[in-house]
């Protein structure tokens, strides 16, 4: 027969690496669990509640899908391009660079959001009025236009105003990811009412940039305008006063210079012109003067004009007759003839010569004389121009400040104007917004979308349920996993215990295959490590509250340990609701109670219904006060006397919490069993219980975690596996013989 004392001693190695020490608690499944694990509990746990959640999503989904009203979708795409096309080259009021920034085409995006354009297309497309429009959102214009013309003008801004919040509900501005590419999508009842607000949207925000450029443009214009009203009067001022001035100092300028930049740089005035055509006269002079000088004075002067065209023909026919004579005269005497006529010849021409030089020489002196006279003359006037210029260049320095106060009110004045002038042609340059694609008439309702509705309610429906799961799993301050007991309550765990579907506790534990078997009989293995003598000899099993299953894992240890060839007594000391005697179907008409209220402990009382090694103490009557009768010392002799008959004592105490019987109880036994249902009483509760217990300097051995889901794989894999281990084990036997 199996024995639980023996057990450890059958297998050395178990025995060396598992038993404790004496007193020590044994743990058992205290290993944590997975995180994971723990999600797919608490979702298994309350899976009636999460496709409950899914469902009504879905039906909640559908039905909202069936009686929406279809919409259709129209969409027209735009280009927004960040600097736009110039048909003149004319510079902005904006700086280039500003299209570059980050946030320019979010701009553009809240722009085509922006509830001033859905005005200007309630305007442009007289929305107000459009029977069609109207229609299609079932609005009716002549009620509210109806009742005069006050009441008329009021109801239909008002009229505008929904028709413009209708607008901004149902465009829908969605940007072409890495582009420059915009899609205004507009949904209505109505397709042509979709493709008409579309269209319309983007012909809208186009013409709202130009305008907007333009404004921004109209108070430059207005500055520049009053600014070039002053700069002109002041201009004709400056020039005024600079001809004056003029005109005042015989300052005659007939050429100016001026640079790129429109300034002033030189001025030539009528008698700078003439200082420099004399000075050219006295130059040319004073070249003339010094070639008469030089005819006049110089060695072998040569006469000019006429007289020294004559004299080398003179000089040359001497030369030549001279030569005659001088042959003639070597040839003949003096007197001959032809020598004669030959002298006579020579002399004329000496004559002649003296003559034409001494007219040449007086020639040339009066040239002299005349060039002289001229070149004074002319140093005489330069001289005095030169004064004149001197006077003019003191005069010119107060004329150079008119003429630069000229140029610059000119330069201001030129800069102003032409800026005005950019301004005014600035609204030429092309829109940088193009359309694309103008929205096309909707083939089918785009909205609602059954699928995707179905889809998205599946989604929320997991969420909820998810969170539905979490908040109550966050709430639900239970013991649910047996790995929690020690970490939650500090107490060991002896061991798990499935819930029974309808079956009796009687008829699981009569089966020693069944699961509850099972789990009590580990449990049992669990007490034995407990003391150094094995099982407690005396022990009682307590809970929280009432019907977390105390009562039954007494009856089910002590029919355990009763198969071990132990004598084993149940002790119902729960006598507010006394129990144990319902399991064996014995009365209840004496029992603890009596011997506690002063009677004698006879051999009746104890019994013993199913002729085993369990015996069956019962609660007897119901007591006055259970408290007092508890208190008393009677209560100790009775575990004392029940030790000598019995090798182990088990008694079903009350619950802890409420009653004081418990901790009185607890005081006369080795130690305490603590049943805790799972997923029932809060850990507060739990805890406060074993303060109590522990408040009447009680020991308490473990806790036995009942009524454990076994359908959840977490904890049912141990009990199933422990199933078929049997089932192997018997069919390994049955083979074998």
């Amino acid at each position: 027969m199996f024995n639980v004392q023996t057990f450890p001693a059958a297998n050395p190695a178990f025995a060396t690496a598992a038993a404790p020490q004496a007193g020590e608690a044994v743990v058992a499944g205290a290993s944590e669990t997975p995180a994971i694990e723990r999600v797919w509990l608490a979702l298994n746990k309350y899976r009636i509640e999460i496709a409950v959640i899914i469902v009504l999503a879905l039906l909640g989904a559908l039905l909202a899908t069936l009686l929406t009203t279809p919409k259709y979708t129209a969409t027209s795409r735009i280009e927004i391009s960040r600097q736009q096309e110039r048909v003149t080259n004319v510079e902005s009021l904006t700086p280039d660079t500003a299209g570059q920034d980050l946030e320019f085409y979010q701009t553009q995006y809240s722009l085509l959001e922006a509830r001033s354009l859905a005005e200007r297309v309630v305007r442009s497309q007289r929305l107000a009025s459009d029977q069609a429009f109207l229609a299609a959102y079932d609005l009716d214009e002549a009620s509210l236009v109806s009742g005069g013309a006050r009441r008329t003008a009021g109801a239909r801004g008002e009229l505008e105003s929904t028709i413009i919040d209708i607008l901004m509900r149902d465009i829908d501005i969605a940007p072409v990811r890495n582009s420059a590419l915009v899609d205004v999508s507009y949904a209505s009842p109505d397709p042509a009412v979709s493709r008409k607000i579309a269209d319309a949207w983007v012909a809208q925000f186009i013409e709202a940039t130009l305008a907007r450029r333009y404004d921004s443009t109209a108070d430059a214009r207005a500055f520049l305008t009053s600014r070039l009203a002053e700069l002109r009067a002041r201009l004709e001022q400056s020039e005024r006063a600079l001809v004056a001035y003029a005109a005042d100092n015989n300052i005659l300028p007939i050429e100016t210079t001026v640079d790129a930049e429109g300034r002033t740089t030189g001025m030539r005035t009528q008698a700078t012109n003439n200082l420099e055509a004399l000075s050219e006269s006295l130059a040319k002079a004073s070249v003339d003067r010094i070639e008469a000088e030089s005819r006049l004075s110089g060695p072998g002067a040569k006469p000019g004009g006429e007289a020294s065209a004559v004299l080398p023909g003179l000089r040359q026919k001497r030369a030549e007759i001279a030569a005659e004579y001088a042959n003639l005269r070597a040839q003949f005497e003096d007197e001959y003839p032809p020598v004669q006529s030959l002298k006579s010849q020579v002399e004329s021409l000496d004559g002649a010569i003296a003559r034409e030089e001494r007219r040449a020489s007086t020639s040339a002196r009066q040239e002299y004389t005349q060039a002289v006279e001229r070149e004074n003359d002319l140093r005489g006037r330069v001289q005095q121009l030169e004064r004149e210029l001197y006077g003019q260049r003191s005069d010119s320095i107060q004329y150079n400040i008119n003429q630069r106060e000229v140029d610059t009110n000119r330069e201001l004045y030129d800069g102003l104007l032409q800026r005005y002038k950019e301004i005014g042609v600035a609204g030429v340059g092309s829109s940088n917004i193009s359309i694309v694609d103008r929205a096309a008439m909707p083939e089918g309702p785009s909205s609602p979308n059954l699928k995707l509705n179905l889809a998205l309610a599946l989604i929320a429906g997991l969420g909820l349920a998810f969170a539905y799961a979490f908040i109550r799993e966050q709430i639900d301050q239970s013991v649910s996993d047996p790995a929690d007991v020690s970490k939650l309550l500090g107490l060991s765990l002896l061991g798990p215990v499935p819930r029974l579907y309808n079956e009796e506790a009687a008829d699981a534990l009569a089966d020693r295959k069944s699961e509850l078997s099972e789990a009590y009989s580990s449990i049992a293995t669990s007490l034995s490590f407990l003391t150094d003598h094995g099982i407690p000899r005396s022990m009682m099993f307590t809970s929280t509250v009432a019907n977390e299953g105390k009562s039954t894992s007494a009856y089910a240890l002590a029919e355990i340990i009763g198969r071990l060839g132990k004598r084993v007594i149940i002790v119902d000391a729960d006598m507010r609701n006394p129990t144990a005697h319902t399991f064996y179907g014995i009365p209840n008409a004496h029992g603890l109670s009596n011997y506690l209220a002063g009677g004698e402990l006879a051999s009746s009382v104890v019994q013993n219904p199913s002729g085993s090694n369990v015996h069956v103490l019962p609660a007897g009557p119901t007591p006055p006060s259970s408290v007092e009768l508890l208190s008393s010392d009677r209560m100790v002799k009775v575990v004392k006397e029940l030790e000598k008959s019995f090798d182990h004592i088990l008694i079903d105490g009350p619950p802890v919490l409420g009653l004081a019987d418990a901790p009185l109880l607890s005081r006369v036994v080795e130690g305490v069993v603590l049943t805790v249902e799972a997923n029932h009483i809060r850990v507060r509760r739990i805890k406060d219980a074993v303060k109590r217990i522990q408040a009447a300097h009680s020991h308490i051995f473990g806790v036995i975690l009942t009524k454990i889901d076994k359908r959840n794989t977490a904890y049912g894999y141990g009990y199933g596996y422990g199933q078929n281990q049997f089932e192997y084990g018997t069919k390994a036997v049955s083979t074998a013989a």
